[in-house]
């Protein structure tokens, strides 16, 4: 929806910029443009400084919302991540966690730079399974072991 939400201040310049407790669509760009300016270089230019992320993205079907959450409840979900249950199923792909993001489900990082974010679906009996490498066939490859280790999550 292009929005972005900050719930606390932050400054730039030395100025502070005010909590936005609605979404302000034009805060990225407007940010974007002024790295670019700060750089003076154009916006192509700052693409080249950012490291090469592929992503893939597929979910398991028929899996009911309350079989994923006791999936991901499993790994600790709502208590910060069990680092130990995590590596155990995902260690030999991904190596050693690095931290746990629980904004939209469980969004795992792992030293290697790899992302493996797992989530029921909103509207449809699923688990999504939504994974970051360094290259698109990793990503592929990555997103497919996953999902095949989730299939033990079906009772």
């Amino acid at each position: 929806n292009g929005g972005f939400l900050t719930a606390t201040p932050f400054h730039h310049a030395g100025r502070p910029l005010s909590p936005l407790p609605t979404r302000d669509a034009l805060l990225v760009p407007l940010a974007v443009l002024a790295l670019a300016a700060a750089r003076q270089c154009p916006l192509s230019a700052l693409l080249e400084t950012l490291p090469a992320r592929f992503t893939a993205s597929d979910r398991l079907k028929a899996f009911p919302s309350e079989q994923a959450r006791a999936g991901l409840d499993q790994l600790g979900a709502g208590r910060g991540g069990d680092m130990a249950r995590i590596e155990a199923l995902f260690g030999e792909l991904s190596g050693a966690v690095a931290g746990v993001d629980e904004t939209d489900g469980l969004r795992i990082t792992f030293r290697n730079g790899e992302v493996i974010h797992l989530r029921p679906s909103g509207n449809a009996p699923e688990l999504r399974c939504y994974t970051e490498a360094a290259s698109a066939a990793r990503a592929t490859a990555l997103n497919g072991a996953c999902l095949e280790r989730l299939q033990r999550w079906r009772t």
